[in-house]
């Protein structure tokens, strides 16, 4: 039973329930105080800093929940930061191994490669990302041709001392003359956009604020650009933050003082609109979007008009994509009536629904990506997570299937639709992500550029296994370790997952991982459902009333790795971040004794206050409305982190992981489940808390950063199980 919930005010059955729960909470907390004050025989409990208690309840629905560690919550308190060192202190004395520093050596000589970005063509121009090997930021260039002289546009590198400014976006304009720019500092979802001069670097006096998730699209004469942006800070309550979002027109060269409100709907405050200019230049779309929910709408109105916009679509019915439009034919990927996928085309002089056209039928296969290449729709498929590319006519006709390189995923399509070439990265577990172009005038796929990586991808193999969930689900998962692995029971393994947001794990290729292979360990990422693996259906099976799902199946995939011989379950490894980390510690708190090893990286772990917490309130479609709906409380409390850690709880070793700048899932849910966790649990096993600083979620972390994490995290492991790798110096 968990201290940190009792319920009354409801059904006689239920009230006698809770009447026992009131008891159980009173006797825990008075157990709970006992523990951390009585003297205990060696263990850790006795290692972790002391967390304050504190008798605070709130109510939802008739149920008093406790709130102990609120003060957690707040990170600029001294009682707060003495508690976070002393947490990093105690992670830091752990993971200070003999194999620690050799690792992250020999993990820097691996990642210490070339790496580009898919070419995107603007003019006579091709910009891309470069970053010559252990570069904190990717850096900007450009080529007059795919075989010109490189210039470096943008160097976010210099932008800082430490790395902890990255520029997430850029936006150039059609004639590729000119840059708008993003910048985010130290990992923050907020940004503010510059512009400057692709050919000098000089950058225009303004800069345009109050930005998040936005994209910008430039006017056909490069004059100006549509924007979306919040209100400043303070010019709505609190409780309104990240809402009231609106559409903006900036002129280059003027400050955003004199920037033109386009488009603004009050009596709708949670919806936001992600504006496009069409290829041809002839009309202003919004793609408008609520929260993280796939159901999505269209509206539309003539580039230059300053008439009302047209709302194409709108019930938010379905997700729909807009891929390009011929004249006034629109071309959608939609999910409407068909939870895999198909293409649609809308005359927007004929718009009602009898007079919608389907170009490609829903196939058995996701249908992930579709672009407009000249006459043709280059469209990527998933065939069991796995990528398929094949061409179809504007009619729909099927042309046929561009061969891939192997057995893998595909990044986004890059192509203009006047273009003859279509630019992709194509990544495997064993595959280093490597840049692809088809020319169609002759038909021919080539790879643009191959990495140079410090490691032999053939050293490796990787099996798709499918096996069954708890319901009888058939799950793929992919298992990648060493070639000639023996399936003896014995193998440190890392199970990863995600399983939610319609997020799909893909295969794809990773300098940490191919390195803990070759340490002798096996990689295995479980497709659960949440993800759109097999499109919405299979999200929908594992959101809201359903999340349980998503437990269920990345228990099943650890079950089925120790049955099958890959490893056992005290060096079975469990992880996972941000929705991940709500995964890895449900299934932590629900089959601790499954798992020898938990990575919880930047989690969600507070259900009963997610939505409180910076734009946590996007997420309501995904896991429901504890505070407002009470059937979605009922089943958001059977499964929320913070409220399911049991006293006496045996934890497997556990790091927590968290940044202190982290924005969008903030740090106060690791901080409080640890809290939770280590005052619960037995003392057996460490329970680590690894907190980041000058950091968010993940986003435009510095490579820096990045080695440190990977090698603490695989310091921790090798400790964890036993294990003492060789390491090239």
């Amino acid at each position: 039973m968990n201290p940190l919930q009792k319920k009354k005010n409801a059904s006689p059955n239920f009230n006698r329930h809770l009447m026992g729960m009131a008891i159980i909470l009173f006797c825990l907390i008075s157990i709970s105080a006992a523990l951390l004050s009585a003297e205990q025989p060696p263990s850790w409990r006795n290692a972790y800093p002391t967390a304050r208690w504190d008798n605070l309840f709130y109510q939802y629905h008739g149920v008093d929940i406790a709130d102990p560690f609120r003060w957690l919550e707040n990170p600029d308190s001294d009682e707060t930061i003495a508690w976070v060192n002393a947490q990093n202190k105690l992670t830091a004395d752990f993971i200070n191994t003999p194999e620690r520093d050799p690792f992250k050596n020999r993990l820097a000589e691996l990642w210490d490669y070339v790496r580009y970005t898919c070419p995107n063509q603007k003019g006579e121009y091709y910009y891309y990302y470069k970053n010559d090997g252990l570069k904190d930021q990717y850096v900007l260039c450009r080529k007059r041709g795919l075989d010109g002289m490189e210039d470096v546009v943008l160097d976010p590198n210099l932008m800082s001392e430490d790395g902890t400014v990255a520029v997430p976006q850029t936006f150039i304009s059609r004639d590729g003359l000119l840059i708008a720019y993003s910048i985010s500092r130290q990992g923050s979802d907020w940004q503010e956009i510059r512009i400057r001069k692709a050919a000098t670097g000089e950058e225009y006096d303004e800069t345009i604020r109050r930005v998040r998730f936005t994209h910008t699209a430039w006017l056909p004469d490069n004059s100006a650009f549509y924007y979306g942006r919040f209100p400043d800070s303070g010019a709505v309550p609190d409780e309104e933050y990240g809402r009231h979002h609106k559409v903006y027109l900036h002129r280059v060269g003027t400050p955003q003082s004199a920037d033109a409100l386009i488009y603004e709907r009050p009596d709708d405050i949670d919806l936001a609109f992600e504006p496009f200019v069409t290829d041809d230049g002839k009309y202003l779309i919004f793609h408008v979007w609520k929260g993280t929910a796939n159901q999505n709408r269209i509206y539309y109105r003539p580039l230059g008009s300053d008439g009302d916009f047209v709302r194409l679509l709108d019930d938010a019915d379905a997700s729909y994509g807009f891929i390009e439009n011929i004249g006034s034919v629109f071309y959608f990927r939609t999910d409407l009536d068909a939870p895999k996928g198909r293409v649609i085309a809308i005359d927007v002089n004929k718009p009602e629904r009898v007079h919608w056209k389907e170009i490609i039928p829903e196939s058995d296969d996701v249908l992930a990506q579709v672009e407009l290449l000249g006459d043709r729709l280059v469209v990527a498929y998933k065939h069991d997570v796995i990528t398929r590319l094949q061409l179809f006519d504007l009619n729909g006709v099927y042309d046929h299937e561009i061969e891939l390189p192997a057995l893998g995923s595909v990044g986004r399509l890059n192509c203009e639709r006047a273009a003859t070439e279509l630019f992709f990265d194509f990544t495997s577990y064993t595959y280093p992500s490597s840049i692809m172009r088809y020319d169609v005038k002759t038909d021919r796929l080539a790879v643009y550029f191959r990495p140079d990586i410090k490691i032999d991808p053939n050293e490796f193999e990787v099996h798709q296994v499918f096996y069954e969930s708890k319901d009888g689900t058939r799950i793929p998962m992919f298992i990648s370790h060493k070639k000639g692995l023996k399936r003896d029971g014995t193998n440190p393994t890392i199970l990863y997952g995600y399983g939610g947001f319609s997020v799909a794990a893909y295969p794809s290729f990773s300098s940490s991982r191919a390195l803990w292979m070759a340490c002798g360990g096996v990689f295995a990422e479980a497709c659960i459902r949440g993800g759109d693996e097999y499109g919405e259906e299979w999200h929908r099976a594992a959101m809201l009333e359903n999340r349980q799902v998503a437990f269920d199946d990345f228990i099943a995939a650890g079950e089925w790795l120790v049955a099958n011989g890959y490893t056992n379950t005290s060096r079975l490894a469990i992880e996972g971040g941000s929705n991940g980390g709500l995964l890895v510690a449900a299934c932590l708190n629900q089959r601790p004794e499954l798992f020898g090893a938990v990575l919880c990286e930047v989690p969600l772990t507070d259900m009963m206050r997610y939505h409180k917490f910076t734009i946590g309130h996007y997420w309501i479609s995904e896991f429901g409305d504890p505070e407002n709906d009470p059937r979605a409380f009922r089943y958001i409390m059977k499964y929320s982190p913070l409220h399911n850690v049991k006293l006496g709880i045996t934890c497997p070793p556990t790091m927590l992981f968290t940044a202190d700048t982290d924005d969008r899932v903030v740090p106060a849910h690791a901080k409080k489940y640890t809290a939770a966790l280590q005052t619960a649990d037995s003392g057996k096993n460490p329970i680590l808390l690894r907190v980041e600083t000058k950091a968010g979620h993940g986003g435009g972390k510095p490579t820096s950063k990045q080695l440190d994490e990977a090698a603490d995290t695989y310091a921790f492991l090798f400790r964890v199980f036993d294990m003492h790798p060789a390491f090239r110096e």
